[in-house]
């Protein structure tokens, strides 16, 4: 947790040696790089561990509306971003979500399925999925997407 209270993480494209193309979403560039060392870094699609950050592109606006690669923060770390603009943009998503998604928790992968088969109507939803039931998604043709959404305490959601 940073110092104003609030949790951030940083999302590096990745890439196993088998060209699988992942996210991964972790504290600093030194918590990617401890777990890449420590062998835990794998692959979702393939379970290697053999990965490596792939370079990003980046297309985020400050407030100033200038690319952030145009901005420097004269720290030499990097650039300068609306950290605050961000986080407003996360709420707005998470909120989205929330308001239009119906929560189906752990039979996200089974609900999926019916969908994509036609043996129940198509509609928008959320929940939590294993390892293994992303890969079967995937397999089947079935595109999600994960997002680090925060877990409300009165759901019960794996």
């Amino acid at each position: 947790m940073d110092t104003d209270g609030v949790d951030r993480m940083i999302i590096f494209d990745l890439e196993c040696i088998n060209g699988h193309s992942f996210e991964g979403w972790f504290d600093n560039r030194e918590d990617m790089t401890k777990q890449q060392e420590q062998g835990i870094l794998v692959c979702p699609v393939c379970d290697t561990n053999v990965v490596t950050q792939k370079l990003s592109a980046v297309a985020v606006r400050t407030k100033s509306t200038m690319p952030v690669s145009a901005v420097n923060t004269g720290n030499g770390i990097g650039p300068e971003i609306d950290l605050k603009a961000i986080e407003e943009l996360g709420k707005k998503v998470s909120e989205f979500v929330e308001n239009n998604f119906e929560n189906v928790g752990s039979k996200f992968t089974e609900e999926a399925l019916k969908m994509h088969y036609g043996t129940c109507e198509a509609r928008s939803i959320r929940g939590t999925t294993t390892k293994d039931e992303d890969k079967l998604l995937k397999k089947e043709g079935i595109s999600t997407i994960k997002l680090p959404i925060s877990k409300d305490p009165k759901e019960d959601m794996n």
